[in-house]
């Protein structure tokens, strides 16, 4: 699941500082440590203007919409003279729950329903960001399992330039919203607690936020992501029949996202106890957190 990537912590491999003589392990760690720490501001960033419009602090949250810019549309607006680029979306909005909620829920359900026009291309391009943790990997300055960061990767980039990107209903729900702080806070503790970690430090509150946030953050994140997807089924019956694949109601990749929904919860079972487990590991009496943090 998209959530996974918060136990994996990169660490500098000795195979990568011998791997490393003429520019020197420094420059690496150096480098790691810049990666984190923007990546820490980033996320910083998406996490405050998130809380920022949801409580309309600066008074300014009416003024968004979640039918603003995209990244894919400053794309468009980049390589406009490549015609086979531009794309339709579909329109549709969210509905039901609103009628159903107290008065005093309204304003936040109904700004949370507008968060994408605030940070929705940022998230998109920070997020994207993240592409370069494989790069850290096949290049050995991290010692993260290639195929577990591919996964931790692409599910992040499949929700936010497969499903959000490409559904514009789907930036007005707001468990884009919940998704969106889920993603930001967990990796403004990760981003942190790896760049305090490389540069030699290891607060104890950042270590005991960084192996216990997990128990909120991954079922709320993980949880809004399925719906997300699930969102963007279409409403017909699933079960294909002459009638369906006539009129078209259910495409492949309908179905491709339907098996995503699916999977989502088992996989969200199975990470959850691993990081119950490694926050024992961590925390068990006796043993050095130096080295249960590698895990």
């Amino acid at each position: 699941m998209a959530q996974e990537k918060a136990n994996v912590a990169p660490t500098i491999t000795p195979k990568a500082a011998k791997s490393n003589k003429k520019a020197g392990p420094a420059f690496v760690k150096y480098y790691l440590l810049t990666y984190n720490v923007l990546s820490t501001i980033g996320w910083a960033y998406i996490l405050i203007s998130t809380i920022i419009h949801v409580f309309d602090l600066d008074g300014n949250s009416a003024s968004f919409a979640s039918s603003s810019s995209t990244a894919s549309s400053t794309l468009g607006q980049v390589f406009s003279f490549l015609p086979f680029l531009k794309s339709t979306q579909r329109i549709n909005t969210v509905s039901g729950l609103e009628a159903r909620l107290h008065p005093l829920l309204l304003p936040f359900y109904r700004r949370a329903a507008t968060t994408f026009g605030r940070v929705g291309p940022t998230t998109a391009w920070v997020q994207s960001g993240a592409l370069l943790e494989i790069v850290h990997v096949l290049l050995g300055w991290v010692r993260s399992p290639l195929q577990t960061t591919v996964m931790q990767v692409s599910s992040r980039l499949f929700l936010v330039w497969g499903i959000v990107e490409q559904f514009l209903f789907v930036r007005s729900n707001p468990l884009y919203t919940s998704m969106v702080f889920a993603w930001s806070l967990t990796e403004v503790i990760r981003y942190s607690f790896y760049a305090c970690n490389l540069s030699g430090h290891e607060p104890s509150a950042l270590l005991y936020l960084r192996y216990t946030t997990f128990y909120v953050l991954y079922p709320l994140g993980a949880s809004s992501e399925a719906f997300l997807i699930y969102a963007t089924l279409p409403s017909s019956s699933p079960i294909p029949s002459w009638s369906s694949w006539l009129m078209g109601m259910w495409r492949p990749t309908d179905y491709i996202r339907a098996t995503l929904f699916l999977i989502w919860w088992p996989g969200l079972y199975i990470m959850y106890t691993h990081m119950i487990k490694q926050r024992h590991k961590v925390f068990v009496p006796g043993k050095s957190l130096a080295t249960n943090k590698l895990d």
